[in-house]
C-alpha cells in the first residue's frame, strides 16, 4: 500500500505541540543531567522548539509552563515566537512545587490554599489572553498516602468548587483540560487518577471543559485506545500528552516501547474524526529527554506520531467494517495489521522533499551546524532544567 493524496492531504493539516519543558535539563528521581548547549531562558527553549518545526513541518506550536516559562513581557515573547514562525499554545499550571501543596492544592481541607491555586489559575488565564492560547492544562499531584488521611468524597467537592471558579474566568474561546495520573506523587488515592474522574468533573462544569489524556498515565496493560474511542464517543478528548512508557510515567520518546499501541490509537483518532480539518483534540507531546538530545528526541517524536497516523489512514475501513459485520475474526485482523506492517517512511520522505523539507529530518537537522553552534554559545547562566 502506497500513501493517497487524500492520505498526504490529511496529514499535510497534522500539528503536534511540543513542550517548552522538553528542551531543559531532566533525569532521574537521582539525579538531573546537565548537557551542552541546553536552552537558560524560555526564548532558548522556543528556539530550540523551532528547530524541530523548520525540519519536519509537523511542530508549528510551542506549550508553556507557568510559572516556569515566567516572563516579564509575555507579548514580546509571543512576537518572538511568531517571528520564528510558532504559535504558543497549551499554557500548563502548577501546583505540585510549592511547599503549601503538600496536602493539596485544589482539593486542600484549607480554603486559603485552594483559593491560593486557584489564583494561580486564573493568573494563567490571563497568560493564555496574551498569548493568544486556547487551552488551559490542568494536573494535579493532589491525594493522599494513607488510608484515613484525607475525606477523599469532601476532596471531589473541593475540587468541583475549584475548578467551577476555573472555568468561569475562560474566555468565550478558551478552555480547560483536567489531565488524570494513576498515581504519584501520591500512592494510597489521587484525586484524579483515571479518565472516569476527569470526564465527570468536566462533564460537571460544561461544554468548555475537556479531557487531556497522558499516554504514560494508566495503570499495566490498559486499552488506552478503547479510553480514545470512549471519550471522542462522549465529545470530550481535549488533548494528548504522547509519550511512551515500560513500568509508569516514564515519559520516554512516543512510540519507543510500543509502537502498535501508537498506532492502535491513532485509529482510533482517525475512526473518532479527531484528524479532521475542524476537529478540536490538541496533540501534544510531554516527554523528558534524559539522556538522548532533546531537539533529536523531539524529532523523534513528532516523526513517530506522523508516521503511526499515516499507518493508521491506510486501513481499509470499509473492508474492516465488513468483515467484523460477518464475524470474519481472523480476516478483520489482517485488515488491521496489514496497515500497521506497511513502512510509510519512503513515501513519507518523498512528500516531506515535495513540501520543500529535507527527507531526512534529523540529518538535515545535525547538518545544519545547529548543535554546535548553540554548545558554543550557551555558556554561563543558568540552564533550564525540569522544574526551573
Amino acid at each position: 500500500m502506497s500513501l493517497t493524496k487524500q492520505t498526504l492531504d490529511i496529514l499535510g493539516g497534522q500539528e503536534i505541540e511540543v513542550p517548552s519543558w522538553a528542551y531543559g535539563n531532566s533525569g532521574t528521581r537521582f539525579k538531573v543531567f546537565s548537557t551542552p548547549g541546553t536552552p537558560r531562558t524560555v526564548h532558548e527553549k522556543i528556539s530550540d522548539a523551532a528547530q524541530v518545526h523548520k525540519h519536519t513541518g509537523l511542530a508549528p506550536i510551542v506549550a508553556l509552563h507557568y510559572p516556569w516559562d515566567k516572563v516579564d513581557d509575555i507579548a514580546a515573547l509571543r512576537r518572538y515566537a511568531e517571528d520564528l514562525g510558532l504559535r504558543l499554545g497549551t499554557v500548563n499550571s502548577n501546583t505540585f512545587q510549592d511547599d503549601i501543596y503538600k496536602f493539596g492544592s485544589l482539593t486542600h481541607s484549607d480554603p486559603a490554599v485552594r483559593q491560593q491555586a486557584v489564583n494561580h489559575h486564573l493568573e494563567c488565564i490571563d497568560v493564555m489572553d496574551a498569548t493568544g492560547s486556547r487551552d488551559l492544562k490542568i494536573w494535579l499531584a493532589d491525594g493522599s498516602n494513607y488510608p484515613g488521611q484525607a475525606n477523599l468524597r469532601a476532596r471531589q467537592d473541593w475540587l468541583h468548587e475549584s475548578l467551577t471558579e476555573i472555568y468561569e474566568r475562560l474566555g468565550d474561546d478558551q478552555r480547560l483540560v483536567l489531565e488524570y495520573k494513576f498515581f504519584e506523587p501520591a500512592f494510597y488515592h489521587t484525586d484524579v487518577p483515571d479518565w472516569g474522574t476527569s470526564y465527570v468533573q468536566v462533564q460537571a462544569l460544561g461544554p468548555k471543559a475537556m479531557v487531556c489524556l497522558d499516554t504514560g498515565h494508566h495503570a499495566p496493560g490498559t486499552n488506552i485506545e478503547f479510553i480514545v474511542a470512549q471519550l471522542l464517543r462522549l465529545g470530550k478528548l481535549g488533548s494528548f500528552d504522547f509519550n511512551s512508557r515500560f513500568y509508569a510515567d516514564d515519559d520516554l520518546i512516543v512510540g519507543a516501547a510500543d509502537p502498535f499501541q501508537l498506532f492502535r490509537i491513532m485509529y482510533e483518532v482517525v475512526v473518532g474524526g479527531a484528524m479532521d480539518q475542524d476537529a478540536q483534540v490538541a496533540f501534544m507531546l510531554d516527554q523528558c529527554h534524559n539522556i538522548e538530545d532533546k531537539i533529536l528526541g523531539q524529532i523523534r517524536s513528532v516523526l513517530n506520531v506522523q508516521e503511526m497516523s499515516a499507518r493508521a489512514l491506510l486501513v481499509d475501513r470499509d473492508a474492516l467494517q465488513e468483515a467484523q459485520r460477518a464475524g470474519e475474526v481472523l480476516r478483520a485482523n489482517d485488515i488491521f495489521m496489514n496497515a500497521f506492517y506497511t513502512d510509510v517512511r519512503s513515501d513519507l520522505a518523498v512528500w516531506r522533499e515535495s513540501r520543500g523539507f529535507a527527507a531526512d529530518p534529523i540529518t538535515a537537522y545535525l547538518d545544519s551546524g545547529y548543535k554546535e553552534r548553540i554548545e558554543t554559545e550557551r555558556v554561563g547562566g543558568q540552564q533550564a532544567g525540569w522544574g526551573a
